[in-house]
């Protein structure tokens, strides 16, 4: 059963976190100081609207890299209930997929907590403050990438970089719920 993300409100300021990724490295918010922007992506290896997305965030972020935007994704699920999330998988997956960005674990599922994360995938658009500035979907039609006519996340992207308002109108992400611990 698909779940929605949460309504937050704009302007709410980014949790830092220190997570390990799958590069070896841990990462903190200081990591990406630098950034014009900062997406920030609850997602994970199995669920079918994270698969779905993971071509479409791939693309994004290679676009948008040279405009100042960084993007990363974090794995909260717990590995015991589905080993396909598991931080070794979540090695391949970059390998495989060609994840273009920092991809971090979550295991204690604190920092998905403490973002208010729902869903896979999740994603969160914070501007140079740090401040939620975009909280939705990337496009309208996640099954049928041939048939979407609006990309949502590429449109918030470009207004958070040309200096306007967030969007009006920000459709809830749609995915698997996060698999919490037991």
């Amino acid at each position: 059963m698909a779940v929605p993300s949460l309504q937050l409100p704009l302007s709410t300021r980014a949790i830092d976190f220190v997570l390990p990724g799958v590069d070896g490295k841990n990462y903190s918010l200081d990591d990406f100081a630098e950034a014009k922007g900062l997406v920030v992506v609850f997602t994970c290896n199995h669920c079918p609207y994270a698969k779905a997305a993971w071509p479409l965030l791939i693309k994004l972020a290679d676009e948008f890299r040279a405009r100042g935007i960084v993007f990363m994704a974090i794995n909260p699920n717990d590995e015991r209930q589905y080993p396909e999330d598991s931080f070794e998988v979540m090695k391949q997956k970059v390998i495989e997929w060609g994840i273009n960005f920092p991809y971090l674990r979550d295991q204690s599922q604190g920092i998905a907590r403490a973002y208010q994360a729902q869903c896979t995938p999740d994603i969160y658009v914070f501007n140079f403050k740090r401040e939620l500035y975009y909280h939705g979907r990337i496009n309208d039609n996640w099954q049928e990438p041939e048939k979407v006519k609006k990309e949502e996340l590429r449109e918030a992207l470009d207004r958070l970089l040309a200096g306007k308002e967030p969007p009006k109108d920000q459709h809830p992400s749609l995915g698997c719920s996060i698999k919490w611990m037991q």
